[in-house]
């Protein structure tokens, strides 16, 4: 498998914690993307994704920052590691979502789609 610098998505959105969530959610649907990385000082402090929206929109939570509906803390995985591995922390870690880091620094995201692309990109859809 290639390593997950072939295959990330170099230009990530990123938002501050106190970025309202509907701005946030907005942003997202904008750029077509299921996940935004949150962001400190331009330090990575947690990820906010589609569960996450769902999540405020049940709870009644909707008006707040990212800040209170992010996963903090989120997994990540460096540029250089193997999609097999990507695939594997996503697997067990139960998201879809995974933050690329080169150092401290976020420089990619990497989805479930991502890989599954990898994986049948030699495969043609019945009927096609």
């Amino acid at each position: 498998m290639p390593a997950v610098h072939e295959i990330m998505t170099r230009d990530v959105l990123a938002v501050e914690s106190t970025t309202r969530l509907p701005e946030a959610a907005a942003r997202m649907h904008e750029r077509g993307v299921g996940a935004v990385v949150v962001v400190e000082g331009g330090r990575l402090v947690g990820i906010f994704t589609e569960r996450d929206v769902l999540r405020a929109v049940a709870t009644g939570t909707v008006d707040g920052p990212v800040g209170d509906t992010m996963t903090r803390a989120p997994e990540t995985i460096g540029q250089d590691e193997a999609t097999s591995q990507a695939a594997a922390l996503m697997i067990h870690g139960g998201f879809r979502h995974l933050p690329v880091v080169a150092g401290d620094d976020v420089v990619g995201m990497i989805s479930i789609r991502d890989l599954i692309r990898v994986s049948i990109d030699d495969e043609a859809p019945r009927g096609a």
